[in-house]
């Protein structure tokens, strides 16, 4: 009859054990390290593209208005908008249509054709340009999200409560229709900035002027 004989293993096994535990522990530690970082870089918002400027003159989805986009802010990150044309800038009594439901007093003799409707949009890692839009059909804002969607078309989210949503397509302009603003903004024939987002008076010297000459 053959017998077994309890064979007891050395002092080096065990060791041995713990040095391939180690071993397994490390390697899983480093792919759960190698899948964070990869998942951070693409969500962080310092690793993600930057959005694509906005800038442009684009026509409303249903046509009644021209909106111009352009970089505003003392960095110029941001993007503001204004109403450059409208289908119908005149009342029945052939007068200018003004901001009548303003919520600001002061605001509602101010000429609808001109006046701003996008005030400091921020970009965001997600390509998108964050912030609100003025409503002169009922003189409310609402929050709004606006991304370059192709070179010739701006997709333009706006949001009611953060719940009700709709998004419009704007295609770009590259001719001036009759009426409407061509010029600077802030100059009078351009549209008209609100007053925090005016560009600052250039006041030249009296040596600069001088040189100028």
């Amino acid at each position: 009859m053959t017998t077994f004989s309890q064979h007891r293993p050395g002092p080096y096994r065990p060791a041995k054990r713990k040095a391939l535990t180690m071993m397994n522990f490390v390697r899983v530690s480093l792919r759960s390290a190698f899948a964070a970082i990869l998942l951070l870089s693409a969500t962080s918002p310092s690793r993600a593209a930057t959005a694509i400027d906005p800038s442009g003159t684009w026509a409303t989805e249903d046509g009644r208005a021209r909106i111009r986009i352009e970089r505003c802010g003392t960095s110029m990150e941001l993007v503001c908008g204004y109403v450059v044309w409208m289908k119908e800038a005149i009342d029945a009594k052939g007068q200018p249509i003004k901001d009548k439901l303003n919520p600001d007093p002061t605001a509602r003799s101010r000429l609808l054709l001109g006046h701003q409707l996008l005030a400091g949009l921020k970009p965001s890692w997600e390509r998108h340009f964050l912030g609100e839009i003025y409503n002169a059909d009922d003189g409310k804002s609402y929050s709004i999200s606006i991304w370059r969607e192709t070179a010739s078309s701006l997709k333009v989210r706006g949001c009611m409560f953060s719940v009700f949503c709709s998004t419009q397509v704007w295609l770009v302009t590259n001719d001036a229709l009759p009426g409407q603003l061509v010029g600077a903004t802030g100059d009078p024939s351009g549209p008209k900035p609100e007053k925090e987002w005016a560009r600052p008076l250039v006041v030249k010297s009296q040596t600069s002027a001088k040189a100028g000459r």
